[in-house]
């Protein structure tokens, strides 16, 4: 199943995990508490944890199409929510 992985520098990790995945609670699966939190989106899953001074994003889907997806729903999400703080989500393939 393909994978990618993205470490977020920020030291509102926990506020983002805890937004991202009540968003996403709205239309699709999501769990959380104050360290981590996963979401079935139907096309892939995300899984975030947060630490004190990043958040780490881990997501997985059937098919390199629906990784993208998940990709961009979730950097999309945590780019706008963080646009004064300037964040970019940088993907790279899950070892």
């Amino acid at each position: 199943m393909p994978a990618a992985h993205a470490r977020v520098a920020t030291p509102r990790a926990a506020r983002y995990l805890k937004q991202l995945s009540s968003h996403f609670g709205h239309k699709a699966d999501s769990t959380y508490d104050e360290h981590s939190g996963h979401t079935d989106f139907g096309f892939g899953q995300c899984r975030m944890t947060a630490e004190t001074d990043a958040l780490v994003i881990d997501v997985e889907a059937p098919d390199a199409e629906m990784l993208g997806r998940v990709e961009h729903v979730v950097a999309d999400h945590l780019e706008r929510f963080a646009s004064r703080e300037g964040l970019s989500v940088e993907w790279r393939p899950a070892s």
